[in-house]
């Protein structure tokens, strides 16, 4: 993967704000006021790949992608 980096695509019309992302991965993810999910960067910082992956596999309604650039 050198030389790649990863971007989060989320969904917000998708989002139900369980929060689960924020809670595994806060560095990236956020629930906002009325409960829906924004995204602090949308490019995953180093060191932060794994963690981005296993938020956004953990969102019950699959609102949230991590995608090689």
């Amino acid at each position: 993967m050198s030389g790649s980096k990863l971007r989060v695509i989320a969904d917000r019309s998708a989002c139900c704000g369980y929060g689960v992302c924020a809670e595994l991965c806060p560095e990236i993810y956020k629930v906002d006021d009325i409960g829906i999910v924004t995204l602090l960067t949308d490019i995953v910082p180093e060191g932060l790949e794994v963690r981005a992956r296993e938020a956004a596999a953990a969102c019950p309604q699959s609102a949230l992608r991590v995608v090689e650039e």
